[in-house]
């Protein structure tokens, strides 16, 4: 059956850039129990496409349940929406962040996933699923069962909070020329988002750099990691076949090229360049938001934010909720020009 859209129009504020800020507040506590702030590898890490085809719906004009794979045992589960987003909520995003911040998280999530089992068609690895819970590939998502389990004995208090976001939110996708957008988020900028164009090579329409200066106050915004020259050298020149490098290993880094976010596009080794991704991927670095340093033979890099930083900050966006933006504001700060719908 054809699927039926209640719009509600273009969102009606968009906040191009956030105001300034005289203090910043600091993150808010977790939970004893609740997960540490996981690495989104989100939508476009995998699929940045700006066309999707028709999404498959079930009788009566939307999904009722999702097909997702079990990683662990290859079995195909078929999950309530509500569940599935409770899942997915409580995966990627503490329970303890402010309730508009958990509701723009329910629409990514839920946006992100129709758009995946709209693309499912086809991928003989999920075998008829619409997706796996697999994190490294998609969303992250977890049952109700281990989510307590984390959450220890604070368990009931986040479910309730995150059920309840998926309540309110739970009826909306994020759209753009009629289809569900790719919803990608992030757990911290470095104080300014990047467009989808930086990292993956292709422009998104409302995957664009927009200023996330909250994130400055979230925990572990700057990170270092200490790694021998040694291993350095190993790495790239195992990585680029005939790279080399020699003379003084204070010299092997040359200045990195930054995009106006701080991400770096590309970085001299040695007689050889590397994009910031590839530089991040080898060395498991939080973000491509880095700097290098050498002393006493080794190299330290230095790093601001965390994840890929395309669309919603995740800090960012508790922060927005702090200060008293709603859900509907945040989605429209980082994903400008998406319009939000409700499904029937």
């Amino acid at each position: 059956m054809k699927k039926r859209w209640l719009r509600r129009g273009v969102f009606t504020v968009i906040l191009t850039v956030l105001p300034c800020i005289p203090a910043l507040l600091p993150p808010p506590a977790q939970p004893e129990a609740a997960p540490a702030m996981p690495e989104v590898t989100q939508t476009a890490e995998t699929e940045i496409s700006t066309t999707a085809p028709a999404i498959v719906e079930n009788e009566g004009g939307c999904r009722t349940v999702y097909r997702v794979l079990q990683t662990k045992t290859g079995e195909i589960a078929e999950i309530p929406v509500r569940d599935y987003l409770i899942g997915a909520v409580g995966a990627e995003m503490p329970a303890s962040f402010s309730m508009e911040a958990l509701k723009a998280q329910v629409v990514a999530a839920h946006t992100y996933a129709e758009r995946q089992a709209a693309h499912a068609a086809g991928r003989t690895d999920l075998k008829g699923a619409d997706f796996s819970d697999d994190p490294a590939q998609f969303q992250a998502y977890l049952p109700e069962n281990v989510l307590r389990e984390r959450w220890g004995e604070n368990a009931q208090t986040c479910f309730d909070r995150v059920d309840a976001a998926v309540e309110e939110a739970g009826n909306l996708l994020l759209e753009y020329d009629g289809e569900p957008i790719i919803a990608a988020f992030h757990a911290m900028s470095s104080g300014k988002t990047e467009s989808a164009e930086a990292v993956w090579g292709k422009d998104v329409v409302y995957l664009r750099s927009v200023e996330s200066p909250y994130d400055r106050d979230a925990p572990r915004f700057e990170d270092t990691l200490t790694v021998p020259a040694e291993e350095v050298f190993s790495t790239l020149t195992g990585a680029h076949a005939g790279l080399t490098a020699g003379g003084d290993a204070s010299e092997w880094f040359g200045e990195p090229v930054r995009t106006d976010a701080g991400t770096v596009l590309q970085i001299a080794f040695g007689d050889g360049v590397f994009t910031g991704q590839e530089i991040r991927s080898l060395f498991c670095l939080r973000s491509a938001d880095f700097s290098v340093d050498y002393a006493d033979g080794a190299f330290i890099f230095t790093t601001c934010g965390y994840g890929h930083a395309v669309g919603m900050s995740q800090y960012g966006a508790d922060a927005m909720a702090r200060r008293g933006y709603t859900f509907r504001e945040i989605l429209a700060h980082y994903y400008p020009g998406a319009e939000l719908v409700e499904v029937e």
